[in-house]
């Protein structure tokens, strides 16, 4: 590396280091030091692997005139050159690259190799490796001279630093990849509802590599034809919502085997939850639904009210007493009962299907209401309208959403008749 360093000093900026010069910094030209830290600084801006490839060769291809490439080294006919820059044409044959490869990290070396394959064109390999893993190849080529010394250490620096940031980027795949798993595990599919209601949900969790968090729904079957319907919202966001979410969810199916009303579910979830410290607050919102009756009973713990949807496709929100979130040990939870017919849609819903930043919560759910819908929209057009409307895909939290509607038992036996 010193002998790179001496590569940028022409004769002429020795000549005016002496008695009465000026030195190269103080005419405002880099240092080499400084060279040498803008071109590393170029390498490894992101965590994507791929990027930091491309990164390398185009900094190899500029600082010494050659055309690069990061040889994958797969066995056999898998190898393949990725992330070219420059003229390919240059380039000596993969089998040759992978051979060379393969013989230099055998002998347990990581400095750059060079030769002339089949002509003049001079090639230098170097591979990418940190403590003992190779993630691939560095090979650069070109016409005419050797590589000097001085630029073979400059490209052996440059790989070193792109191999470090590869490892980071492989490391990072391979958490995120875990994180993912743990997620789908968490993402448990909703219980069945009776066949005697239609049921659609949708959840969009916020961010691009979440796949959830605190945000859930959840139907549990009951005796005598009732369904019970549940959406609720774990404070935070990420891995450690999604933890407390599962939670939750397994807490509530347990409690709501016993039949229990919906503000005795919410009571009981209270109490469970605030004897565990490390548990998140969540808000909740549960519709017994009774298709026999015709009834549903919906208790809240600091949730935000259902929406029902008309036979004419209006909006209208049901008056629900609020209690305080679940964990806070507090209860007080009581139900309100409505009627439900088959021209009906019941919706429930989390806040960041309507919630937008800087405005009153109840100009959110405004704007929920004035929407209009089909009168012939099953529930799955009813989700389907309603995300699209409220633009929900770029909303600012998690969206949990869940439709429900009674099937209409006269106008399926009168469609069996015909």
């Amino acid at each position: 590396m010193a002998q790179w360093f001496e590569s940028f000093q022409s004769p002429a900026a020795v000549e005016a280091n002496g008695l009465g010069g000026v030195s190269a910094r103080e005419a405002g030209a880099p240092s080499p030091l400084g060279a040498l830290r803008s071109a590393a600084a170029r390498i490894g801006t992101t965590l994507e692997e791929g990027t930091t490839c491309e990164e390398l060769t185009r900094e190899i291809a500029g600082q010494v005139g050659a055309a690069a490439a990061v040889l994958r080294v797969r066995g056999g006919a898998g190898s393949e050159y990725v992330a070219v820059c420059g003229n390919p044409a240059v380039l000596p044959g993969v089998k040759w690259a992978a051979a060379v490869a393969r013989d230099t990290v055998g002998l347990g070396e990581n400095g750059a190799v060079q030769a002339a394959p089949g002509g003049s064109r001079p090639a230098l390999c170097v591979p990418l490796t940190v403590h003992g893993h190779c993630y691939g190849v560095l090979v650069c080529a070109r016409e005419g001279a050797l590589f000097t010394r001085a630029e073979a250490e400059l490209v052996e620096f440059l790989a070193e630093q792109a191999s470090s940031h590869i490892r980071h980027a492989r490391e990072h795949d391979a958490v995120s990849g875990m994180v993912g798993k743990l997620q789908r595990a968490l993402l448990a599919e909703p219980g069945r509802p009776h066949p005697n209601l239609d049921v659609a949900i949708r959840y969009l969790p916020v961010g691009q590599r979440a796949l959830v968090g605190g945000d859930w729904c959840e139907t549990v079957r009951l005796h005598f034809g009732r369904t019970l319907l549940v959406v609720g919202d774990v404070m935070g966001h990420g891995l450690e919502a999604a933890v407390d979410m599962a939670s939750y969810r397994s807490t509530l199916r347990y409690i709501a085997s016993a039949d229990l009303p919906p503000h005795r579910v919410l009571r009981q979830l209270d109490d469970i939850a605030s004897r565990e410290p490390d548990r998140r607050p969540a808000t909740c919102l549960i519709a017994r639904v009774d298709p026999v009756r015709g009834l549903v009973t919906v208790a809240s713990a600091g949730h935000l009210p259902p929406a029902v949807i008309d036979g004419s496709g209006r909006v209208a929100l049901l008056p629900v007493p609020v209690g305080p979130p679940l964990g806070t040990g507090l209860g007080g939870y009581q139900p309100a009962t409505y009627r439900l017919d088959p021209a009906q849609a019941l919706m429930l819903f989390t806040d960041g299907l309507v919630e937008r930043r800087g405005e009153d919560i109840d100009q959110s759910l405004d704007r929920l209401a004035d929407l209009s819908f089909s009168a012939a929209a099953d529930v799955e057009d009813v989700l389907d309208t309603v995300l699209a409307r409220l633009d929900a895909r770029n909303a600012e939290d998690d969206v949990a959403v869940l439709a429900a509607r009674l099937h209409n038992r006269s106008a399926h036996v009168h469609d069996m008749q015909r």
